[in-house]
């Protein structure tokens, strides 16, 4: 009951109520070990803010050295822009003030900040004649809460540089959609319906477009709409299909549709593209797309087009000449596989490669001829999918001459590791280690047998061999005159 009254007569103040009770006959020891394990860090100082002892709670701040603080002002041990921070700190506890924590960064020797968050209480303890005054700094490590601030506020940086990114990336992709001479026309995969449309495509459709709840098969004849459905069916189920010839409802047009399916904000969209046929049958070959079909066709490189599995659509002479053929039309409708050097393994990995990066740059390999020929040649490939016929085309060059007149000197190690991949493919990797290996080992003797001006013995001590493997080895690489290693024996 004494109890209870006492609690009521003084209210909680975020402090004990009769701390008296509890703590006025604490032992030194005792109050220490409190104090010490509340906080990370305990400082004790005197009135002119030196520290007189400390303690850690923190054992990892022990491997530091922040220990060697004792005799050192506080203030010192601060950085120049936390020592306003102490002050404010030492004034406000000599002068009776409530305690407040504040985050003051001590200098470190390995360059690093370390964070701690103080809190400040004086403390009074009487002797015979007076009473001496110290002053108690509680420090909590504050490192764990600045990382993550830093991450946070790199985060933040990341998300507003992917957010201007994104609006660039839009500003480009809107820029183009309005420009584009080819009707664009982008719906929702689920109910049909027009979302977007750009100028090119009111120009081919009209307005109808523009109508509230409008869908493409509305404009399309009675056939052009069952096939357009369709399409969109195939389209949902494979993400392509092939392009469809629908007409106009209102003027009969003639058109040429092709669609695919994306997905954007876990939502499903159609874009259909629509050109008419008219203006693709009327559209001339331009001189400067004829020119480029001269050149190609009389180019010393060969080309060739090929489908989407590697069947030979179309080649040029250089080609033709390459794998030892009379005629365009012995090479149509044969796999360009038939021709290179590695079978079954080529001609996947060029395919591989054009699927998913689109290009492949100077592809190293081997072409068998008709006629016994091989040449070493180096193949680049581009796919071409936004065509009405999406194909692939290959240029090769033959690079057997070139690997003759830049072969380097056998007594020359290859000066890069591209120079030594150039290898793979031509030669196998056993040869290739071996040859490497010789060539060091002979390299090694000749500088060898040169710093010791031709003594045997003193190249051999020098080598960590003994003078018959020496002697084995001169034979083998065909170094020095046999005559002379046999006097020497």
């Amino acid at each position: 009951m004494i109890r209870m009254l006492e609690a009521q007569r003084q209210p909680y103040m975020g402090h004990f109520a009769t701390p008296e009770r509890y703590f006025g006959n604490l032992d030194p020891e005792v109050a220490g070990s409190l104090i010490a394990a509340s906080a990370d860090v305990a400082l004790v100082m005197d009135d002119a803010g030196v520290i007189c002892d400390l303690a850690f709670g923190n054992e990892e701040l022990l491997s530091h050295g922040y220990q060697n603080w004792i005799g050192k002002p506080w203030a010192e041990l601060v950085t120049v822009e936390s020592r306003p921070k102490v002050e404010d700190l030492l004034r406000e506890a000599n002068s009776g003030h409530k305690p407040r924590w504040r985050h003051i960064n001590h200098s470190s020797a390995d360059g690093a900040d370390l964070p701690l968050s103080y809190s400040v209480i004086s403390v009074a303890r009487k002797n015979q004649s007076d009473v001496e005054r110290h002053t108690v700094a509680i420090g909590r490590d504050l490192r764990s809460s600045v990382a993550l601030q830093q991450r946070l506020v790199s985060a933040q940086l990341s998300m507003e540089r992917d957010y201007w990114r994104l609006r660039h990336v839009e500003t480009r992709y809107r820029l183009l959609f309005q420009l584009a001479t080819e009707a664009v026309l982008i719906f929702d995969a689920r109910s049909g319906k027009l979302e977007e449309a750009n100028p090119a495509a009111y120009k081919v459709l009209g307005e109808e477009p523009r109508r509230t709840g409008w869908m493409l098969a509305d404009s399309l004849d009675k056939a052009g709409a069952l096939d357009y459905q369709v399409m969109v069916e195939e389209v949902r189920a494979n993400g392509r299909a092939g392009n469809l010839r629908a007409r106009l409802k209102s003027d009969g047009n003639e058109l040429v549709i092709s669609a695919s399916l994306f997905r954007q904000d876990s939502s499903s969209h159609l874009m259909v593209r629509i050109s008419s046929l008219e203006s693709q049958n009327s559209e001339p070959v331009s001189n400067g797309k004829q020119l480029l079909l001269n050149v190609m066709e009389r180019a010393p490189d060969a080309f060739v087009v090929t489908d989407l599995e590697g069947r030979i659509l179309s080649a040029n002479r250089a080609f033709l000449d390459l794998v030892q053929l009379t005629t365009e039309d012995l090479a149509r409708n044969e796999s360009l596989e038939k021709w290179l050097g590695r079978a079954g393994v080529d001609m996947n990995v060029l395919i591989s490669n054009l699927r998913q990066g689109g290009t492949v740059r100077l592809f190293a390999t081997t072409m068998r001829g008709e006629l016994g020929s091989n040449s070493e040649v180096e193949i680049s490939g581009v796919s071409v999918t936004v065509e009405p016929q999406p194909c692939l085309g290959f240029t090769i060059r033959d690079v057997g001459r070139r690997l003759t007149t830049d072969q380097r000197n056998t007594r020359e190690l290859p000066r890069s590791p591209i120079q030594m991949t150039e290898l793979v493919g031509r030669v196998p990797l056993r040869d290739i280690v071996r040859e490497t290996t010789d060539l060091i080992e002979q390299l090694c003797i000749e500088a060898a047998l040169e710093l010791t001006k031709d003594n045997r013995a003193s190249a051999a001590e020098m080598l960590g061999l003994s003078r018959q493997s020496l002697y084995v080895k001169l034979r083998r690489f065909g170094i020095g005159d046999a005559e002379a290693e046999n006097q020497v024996q």
